[in-house]
């Protein structure tokens, strides 16, 4: 039995490592536009030239047409498009929103003036919707999404470790995630002004993130037992945290690690964090149901595991001598 438990160790180790290594490492280490949305506005025959220097990087941006500066700079503001290309006047304006992404707008600025420069033009760039000064590359948010990730994993952990059940855990959960965003708004949002917009809205989405990674795993462990715990902390940790999207964008990452990313808790929990902060809500549905549907199928795995272990231990047979349950009248 020893011996088995020493190769366990030696063996499993290094494969958590090597699992560690690949989920962090590849996607940071193959950023890269891959259908980027990006706007194009003004006459036909600009809008052309601008397409065709675009799209000379095969499959990095998403062409959008609109008819003028006005359409795309609403598009910019309703998260349609990261940026957009105004042709057509004396000089091209580029249209960015580095509240969306700081990494994307720096990555429009090099490619959109560099192929103007190119040509001699000079490029006119206006910050439509602007990080916040107190953190204007975006570090306190994306730096954020490790620590709410640990703080509902370490909440579905301590609800499980501590045998609570059923609506008890479920009211744990509840609980502890509404406090957690409590204190994590008053931090980013009073303190560091790392994010914007209304206070409480803003800990509404801090709490349903903390909730749906927090119910996830402890809806998996009341499934599953400790295996589920396991589980659930590994997909939250492994997949959600590095596969967010949250330090660059999900279109810059590997495919298909930026759409599982968005389907995860973490991912899902910083798009809408910066939706509400710096959009007044736009493009907030998608992840907002997504948060929803983890903390809904996760509070519900934990009430029904619950009562199928209470119903276990009811129909389990009392051993031999035990006095039979008195019939209830």
């Amino acid at each position: 039995m020893d011996t088995r438990r020493v190769i366990g160790v030696i063996v499993l180790v290094p494969v958590l490592v090597a699992l560690a290594l690949w989920a962090f490492a590849w996607p940071a280490s193959r950023t890269a536009p891959r259908d980027l949305p990006l706007g194009v506005a003004g006459p036909p025959a600009a809008v052309a030239q601008v397409e065709q220097r675009l799209t000379q990087r095969e499959g990095a941006f998403e062409i959008h047409r609109y008819a003028d500066e006005a359409a795309a700079r609403d598009a910019v503001e309703d998260r349609a498009v990261y940026g957009a290309v105004v042709a057509g006047g004396e000089d091209p304006k580029l249209l960015t929103a580095s509240a969306a992404s700081p990494t994307v707008a720096q990555l429009l600025r090099q490619t959109v003036t560099g192929q103007a420069s190119a040509a001699g033009v000079t490029v006119q760039v206006v910050d439509v919707v602007p990080a916040p000064g107190a953190d204007p590359r975006g570090a306190a948010l994306s730096a954020s999404v490790l620590p709410l990730a640990l703080a509902g994993i370490a909440t579905g952990a301590v609800v499980t470790l501590l045998g609570l059940r059923g609506v008890r855990a479920a009211v744990a959960l509840v609980g502890a995630a509404a406090l957690t965003g409590l204190v994590a708004a008053a931090i980013a949002h009073t303190w560091l002004g790392a994010v914007a917009g209304d206070r409480w809205t803003v800990a509404g989405v801090i709490g349903l993130s903390v909730l749906a990674v927090g119910a996830g795993t402890a809806g998996l462990a009341a499934l599953l037992g400790r295996a589920g715990l396991a589980l659930g902390g590994a997909v939250m940790m492994l997949l959600g945290n590095p596969f967010s999207g949250a330090s660059s964008a999900p279109e810059l990452l590997p495919r298909p690690a930026g759409a599982i990313g968005q389907w995860l808790p973490p991912g899902a929990g910083a798009s809408l964090l910066r939706s509400v902060s710096f959009f007044d809500g736009a493009a907030a549905t998608g992840p907002a149901l997504t948060l929803t549907w983890w903390a809904v199928l996760g509070l519900g795995a934990v009430v029904v595991g619950g009562a199928l272990r209470r119903r276990t231990r009811g129909d389990a047979p009392a051993p031999d001598g035990a006095p039979a349950p008195a019939p209830v009248a």
